[in-house]
């Protein structure tokens, strides 16, 4: 039998339904619910995931509020427009689009949002919480997945994991969470990378009862290395041209348990979480 697809789309839509009643709740006693977006220059992926961030707002009635800024943007530019979000009583939460040009100062960007509107949940005051297991906006993408392997029943708590990849938008933050005690998680946590040898990677990624390839390498992991059974999800992506390549080869799918699919996996579920971390800080604005 072939591996259970882990439908991102699917587990995304039920997502946004819920999304879409909490903002209605809110309407209906007198408040909005609003995205802002920050992008700077024209990167395609970049430009697009803006842009269906802002078409996910329309479908759950979110306000959304975009900024774009040429790639010549200063950093005193970007400064301006980030403060300018953080007074800005109808934009509840936003972000700063990343990888920013070359020039401008990424990490000093995203220090610089209010933590109550960091939808994103990198701000280092929100990665604390996340460390002491106190409540805060979760990183979209990490709690994207662990959301996706809680609908499809994958068992995670006293499972072993491994994350391949260390980056602070997945790979870090996702082991952090896993091994929290939150309800669907509480796990064993390995977390390679890309600077270790391939045979000593191949060799600890075959441990994993389940594995989370966030390294952004094309075919990265491939079948031998996979634990019979295994759950697989591939969160890093590259472009081959304008075809996206995921981290995972398709014939993993032949050895693996559960497995997402090339497109519709961890995507739709990194921007529902997006809309349901924006929904909850307006519910907390109301209080």
């Amino acid at each position: 039998m072939g591996a259970i697809l882990l439908d991102g789309e699917a587990v995304a839509a039920r997502m946004l339904a819920e999304v879409a009643d909490r903002v209605q709740r809110l309407r209906t006693e007198g408040y909005s619910t609003g995205l802002g977006t920050v992008l700077v220059g024209d990167d395609g992926p970049s430009a697009r995931y803006v842009e269906m961030k802002h078409e996910d707002c329309a479908k759950v009635g979110m306000v959304s509020v975009g900024e774009h800024l040429p790639a010549s943007a200063t950093q005193a530019e970007l400064d301006a427009v980030i403060a300018r979000f953080n007074a800005d009583p109808v934009i509840n939460a936003y972000l700063v689009q990343v990888p920013l040009p070359d020039g401008l100062d990424e990490v000093r960007a995203l220090m610089a949002i209010d933590p109550t509107k960091d939808v994103d949940g990198l701000h280092p005051t929100n990665l604390g919480r996340l460390v002491m297991g106190a409540p805060g906006p979760l990183p979209c993408t990490p709690a994207g997945i662990v959301e996706l392997l809680h609908a499809y029943d994958v068992p995670v708590e006293g499972r072993h994991v491994v994350v391949i990849g260390r980056g602070i938008t997945i790979g870090r933050p996702l082991a952090l969470l896993l091994a929290t005690k939150r309800p669907g998680c509480n796990a064993a946590v390995t977390v390679v990378h890309t600077g270790v040898r391939d045979e000593d990677m191949a060799a600890l990624v075959r441990t994993g009862d389940i594995v989370v390839a966030a390294a952004g390498r094309a075919g990265l992991v491939t079948p031998d290395m996979v634990k019979p059974g295994a759950a697989v999800v591939s969160a890093g992506t590259t472009f081959e041209g304008k075809k996206l390549i995921p981290d995972v080869r398709e014939d993993v799918a032949e050895v693996a348990g559960w497995i997402t699919p090339r497109l519709g996996g961890v995507g739709p579920m990194t921007r529902a979480m997006l809309l349901r971390n924006a929904v909850r800080a307006a519910e907390l604005a109301a209080r």
